[in-house]
């Protein structure tokens, strides 16, 4: 991550000030470049803050929600039984553990398109993986993996964008859901393959006589508890996966029906569940909510650090200069230069790769109905604001060597865009 940041810095300051060496005043009129790039600089740093306050309520009412759970033991509960496929997917976790149901909770909330709740959720799987990890400040493959699986998740309701295609007048809001629904399932595929090739070639950290300790303590924990936990019979985890399966054509047809009461049910549903369990549910609500809001703030400088540098990254210029000759290449294999400006600017920054679509789709030269409407519809239903992620998810937990986690995050990345870029040639080309 040091040196993509510092990439990123060092690439804007260049052209902003190769820039700047040619600007003439009279003929261009307005700011110079650097002005230009000190006032993007600003402006980055005050929307970080921003944005990590916005989270401030929605990190307190998820957390508080997952504290809930916990206490009545769904989490355990939603391990046993998913429990066959996540021992194979996470090897290093017990299989009992409450990081095992945090994952699946937010796994879930992603495959809805509820972009909310699941940052909560998932911040609270990487504080339970962090509480296995021996080696503190640096990235396990169980993190990277989830991290991965998290910015890639399939999504079966992408409903912030069926929204925005509304808006624009589409005659088929939901036409993205089949498309996106491919692209996801082909990149959570290559994200999970990535994640396991690259995790041979990036070693954890070595071992302090207190590390080699605790990883030691930790690896008995394991086997005491993979040959302790009872998980449910393979009979039920395969009626749930199915029935999970079956909820699929449903929410293809029934989605923007259903999406309304997705939150609120959530919440209405995590309650009753914690009183029928005989849990305190207000008083284990609000020491979850305190949680939520140590985390929020523990993610400024994250936040900050990565938003400054993307914004002077696309305020230098460079941006543009990389998309220019990318464009006449990638346009003769269907993917056209307004979609390659979203596709590059996703994972940097989700509000920037919002904008450009809504500007693309509410083009009357363009429109959301057309071949590029629809690839850009669904590649903002399809990928992640990858950087984003990483600064959320491991500034939580001070993790500051990544691995091999961002490489499995962009190779995830780039397949949801070629996958996107098939279907919807097949479907709409």
């Amino acid at each position: 991550m040091n040196a993509v940041f510092f990439a990123l810095v060092a690439l804007a300051f260049a052209v902003a000030g190769f820039r700047e060496v040619s600007w003439n005043p009279g003929a261009a009129g307005g700011k110079s470049p650097m002005e230009v790039l000190s006032l993007a600089m600003i402006d980055s740093a005050s929307a970080s803050v921003t944005l990590a306050i916005g989270l401030v309520g929605v990190m307190a009412l998820f957390l508080g929600l997952m504290k809930v759970a916990e206490a009545g033991g769904l989490l355990v509960i939603i391990a046993r039984t998913v429990r066959p496929l996540m021992v194979r997917l996470f090897p290093d976790v017990p299989p009992d553990h409450p990081a095992m149901g945090a994952i699946i909770l937010n796994i879930s909330a992603n495959v809805l398109g509820l972009g909310n709740a699941a940052t909560p959720f998932g911040i609270r799987a990487m504080q339970e993986l962090d509480s296995l990890n021996p080696h503190k400040g640096t990235a396990t493959n169980a993190m990277a993996l989830f991290l991965a699986i998290n910015t890639s998740s399939v999504t079966i309701l992408p409903t912030g964008i069926i929204a925005l295609r509304a808006a624009a007048g589409s005659e088929d809001p939901a036409g993205i859901l089949p498309t996106t629904l491919f692209a996801t399932i082909c990149s959570t595929a290559v994200a999970i393959a990535a994640c396991k090739l690259y995790q041979r070639f990036t070693a954890a950290a070595p071992d302090t006589t207190a590390q080699a300790a605790a990883r030691v303590e930790g690896e008995t924990d394991t086997k005491l508890h993979a040959e302790t936990s009872q998980g449910y019979p393979a009979w039920v985890s395969l009626a749930v996966l199915a029935g999970i399966a079956g909820l699929i054509p449903l929410m293809l047809l029934y989605g923007r029906q259903v999406s309304p009461w997705i939150i609120p049910g959530l919440m209405v549903g995590l309650l009753s569940f914690g009183l029928l369990r005989g849990v305190a549910t207000y008083e284990v609500f609000v020491e979850g909510a305190k949680d939520g809001f140590q985390v929020a703030l523990r993610i400024i400088p994250y936040l900050v650090a990565i938003l400054v540098a993307v914004g002077m990254f696309r305020a230098s210029g460079a941006m543009e200069l990389l998309l220019t000759p990318l464009g006449a290449v990638t346009n003769l294999f269907g993917l056209p230069p307004e979609a390659l400006s979203m596709a590059l600017l996703r994972p940097l920054s989700g509000s920037g790769a919002y904008g450009i679509v809504a500007s693309i789709i509410e083009d009357p030269a363009i429109g959301p109905d057309s071949y590029i409407g629809y690839l850009v519809s669904t590649l903002q239903g399809s990928t992640e604001t990858t950087f984003y992620v990483i600064a959320v998810y491991f500034g939580a937990v001070q993790v500051r060597r990544l691995r091999h986690a961002l490489a499995a995050g962009l190779t995830a990345d780039l397949a949801g865009v070629i996958a996107a870029v098939v279907i919807v040639s097949i479907l709409f080309g």
